[in-house]
């Protein structure tokens, strides 16, 4: 990890070997997602803001925090097949999937580390595959291992931070998440996607249980929900949540396909709109985690729209405000 003498920044997770994850021609979560993130950081002229952090690979350990040992057996099984799918669900894999999974969920560790020793304000983690939609024993909807949830439990282990919470704008539910703290309560899951829509799961009614009774929180929207319903969940609903909760570390499960004109959904949210949302969760950050706040990379299947979301995304996280 690099180091600096300036003040705090914002982090940036990011290496070439995430495009060895290979999902094979046309499909939509592809290595160029990623080129697209990095392209738009530096045409943005914000690249060389951003203090760079490695990304090392998660130990079976830390995703055993999350995942079950038999799931962990299973895609161990399925790359070293060769198979060009995993078994539980639909999720391409290549020869290198496994390897680079693993350097996927660690950089998020990175990230957690770089926050919580204070070398960077926040961070963002550009990283693939993506993670929101495993569960502890199932890779599904492009993912592999669940990387923001790793790095909640992985935050809490190492760092003994309490709670934590984390707030999903994909336009998919983030069922994953959803599933492995559903009767945790030491995690606060907030997800605002579209309804009906694939993974089918993410009910308002669905508010945890046991001692995570209350402890998720979901915004169901239809088709062509944008800003205002978007938007004014976050400020409606998470904030006065997040000050009941009051979380010592923020986490966004930032999944770029609810911005318009994403082949994967249809929500209409714009750039601006997505800075505005980190602005909301900015502030959760500030009044209630020290300001501590990790942002990794789900969904957003538009190339161009992808970038230049993700810059917004990251100009405001620069702006820390």
């Amino acid at each position: 990890m690099q180091t600096t003498d300036k003040a705090p920044t914002t982090g940036v997770v990011y290496s070439p070997e995430y495009k060895k994850h290979l999902t094979g021609f046309g499909h939509p979560e592809s290595p160029k997602r990623v080129e697209a993130v990095m392209a738009a950081l530096q045409a943005a002229g914000l690249e060389n803001q951003l203090l760079k952090i490695e990304p090392r690979p998660a130990t079976e350990d830390e995703l055993l925090a999350c995942h079950t040992r038999e799931y962990l057996q299973i895609v161990k099984r399925d790359v070293a097949a060769l198979r060009p799918t995993l078994s539980t669900g639909d999720t391409n894999i290549s020869e290198r999937s496994l390897e680079i999974a693993l350097l996927a969920a660690g950089g998020v560790l990175q990230a957690v580390d770089a926050v919580i020793a204070s070398k960077v304000r926040n961070a963002f983690c550009v990283v693939r595959p993506p993670g929101h939609h495993a569960t502890p024993g199932v890779g599904m909807g492009f993912c592999l291992f669940n990387n923001i949830a790793i790095a909640a439990r992985y935050a809490q282990r190492k760092h003994k931070i309490g709670k934590v919470l984390i707030a999903d704008w994909d336009v998919h539910h983030g069922n994953g998440t959803h599933d492995i703290f559903y009767e945790d309560g030491t995690v606060f899951v907030f997800n605002t996607h579209q309804w009906p829509w694939y993974p089918g799961t993410g009910r308002a009614d669905e508010t945890g249980a046991g001692k995570g009774k209350g402890c998720i929180m979901n915004c169901p929207f239809p088709a062509r929900a944008g800003r205002k319903e978007i938007l004014g969940a976050f400020q409606d609903k998470l904030v006065p949540a997040a000050k009941a909760f009051k979380p010592e570390l923020v986490m966004i499960s930032a999944g770029f396909d609810s911005r318009k004109d994403d082949p994967l959904g249809h929500f209409l949210l714009t750039d601006d709109d997505f800075a505005d949302l980190t602005g909301v969760m900015l502030g959760i950050a500030r009044e209630h985690a020290q300001g501590r706040l990790v942002s990794v990379l789900e969904g957003g299947y538009n190339l161009t729209g992808l970038g230049l979301a993700a810059a917004a995304h990251v100009k405001k996280l620069l702006s820390g405000a």
